[in-house]
């Protein structure tokens, strides 16, 4: 990988992060994204924008950071130990983007490139990454839309793709300490060059450009719904396991902090605007709530 490449993939990723913000605060219509411009000191920068308090999204953030330094953190090398401490880069889109209303689901997405050392014919890259939706209230119709088009955005590079990923997907986001899943999964994909680079970088681009027709039909279709007081405490008491996920075991999170980027405030954006925890609470039998956790918090075949 040359230094053209890096740039191609760094064009690409602000280009994505401009064209989603710019679909989402459509779709909100009243909050517009903040943009904060950042230096990191060791090495990089990034572009955070948040949105909060608006129609739809009560908060939300599109993020994107490209940092290098001099050796690899060690949750960038546990997977590649050959790779510890080579110089590196990483660059990369994370969104994630928390509703008002508990009857449409969280939305997660990332997309990212890490190349370790010098650039030139030597440096090892590759590329990670996917989304995964995590609803309050299940829907199947919503379900199958989100899997339909994530199978879309990979069927032109092999059959085997969707289903390989979505099961890594299902494996990444669970919650081992609670067994359970965070969400009904999508597409996680890691450690991935196998194409080639300018295949494995057309795939990472129909993918990402897949999340907006994944997620905004969804959004449309369930953002005017009503909703009780009963029904926003149980999506706040669902969001703690959101919270759980991401600070114990997100590694994109784990990065960020072990890298020293400095920006706590990028790296924690993820995290929900209001959340509960409720000492050993169950569902009542045969509710919706229940239902959640028989019918969509297990790993199913969507399509």
């Amino acid at each position: 990988m040359d230094s053209e490449d890096i740039q191609r993939v760094k064009d690409f990723l602000l280009q994505l992060q401009k064209d989603i913000c710019s679909a989402l605060e459509n779709l909100d219509s009243i909050a517009v994204f903040r943009t904060d411009n950042w230096e990191r000191e060791e090495g990089g920068s990034g572009i955070s924008r948040v949105i909060s308090d608006g129609g739809v999204f009560e908060k939300g953030g599109v993020n994107f950071s490209h940092v290098y330094g001099k050796a690899l953190p060690a949750s960038a090398s546990a997977q590649r130990p050959d790779l510890a401490g080579r110089p590196y880069q990483a660059m990369g889109v994370s969104i994630v983007m928390h509703p008002i209303n508990p009857f449409v689901p969280t939305s997660h997405a990332n997309f990212r490139m890490f190349a370790a050392g010098d650039v030139g014919e030597d440096s090892t890259w590759w590329f990670g990454g996917g989304y995964d939706l995590t609803p309050y209230y299940g829907n199947e119709e919503d379900c199958i839309h989100w899997h339909k088009t994530a199978k879309q955005a990979c069927d032109p590079f092999g059959e085997s793709f969707y289903h390989q990923f979505k099961l890594q997907c299902d494996d990444y986001f669970h919650i081992k300490h609670r067994n359970e899943a965070r969400g009904v999964g999508g597409l996680f994909f890691d450690d991935f060059n196998e194409l080639g680079f300018e295949k494995s970088f057309e795939f990472v681009k129909s993918m990402a450009n897949s999340y907006l027709q994944a997620y905004v039909p969804i959004v449309e279709k369930r953002k005017n719904f009503s909703y009780s007081a009963e029904q926003k405490a149980f999506q706040e008491y669902r969001r703690g396991r959101y919270v759980e996920f991401n600070l114990v075991y997100d590694r994109g999170t784990i990065f960020g902090l072990q890298s020293g980027v400095g920006r706590i405030e990028s790296i924690l954006m993820s995290l929900p605007p209001k959340v509960k925890w409720v000492y050993d609470w169950s569902p009542r039998i045969g509710s919706e709530e229940e239902k959640l956790y028989t019918d969509f918090l297990r790993p199913r075949d969507w399509v």
